[in-house]
């Protein structure tokens, strides 16, 4: 397969995102293991925590 042809490919086959700022930055944190069955129950979890640090952080801005 030719380089040009290639990229053809990734190019339809790219993620993209209509977010205001692309999620590349990665977090690791340790939680107890029953939380994290309560967060798996969750239709769309990874969704709802991002959610919950952006509200924490917002209440932080303001209190500051």
């Amino acid at each position: 397969m030719s380089p040009k042809r290639e990229n053809e490919h990734l190019k339809k086959y790219k993620f993209t995102t209509e977010r205001e700022e692309a999620l590349t930055a990665k977090l690791t944190i340790r939680i107890a293991p029953s939380k994290l069955e309560k967060l798996k129950t969750l239709e769309n979890y990874p969704e709802f925590v991002r959610q919950a640090i952006d509200k924490a952080l917002n209440e932080l801005e303001k209190e500051n």
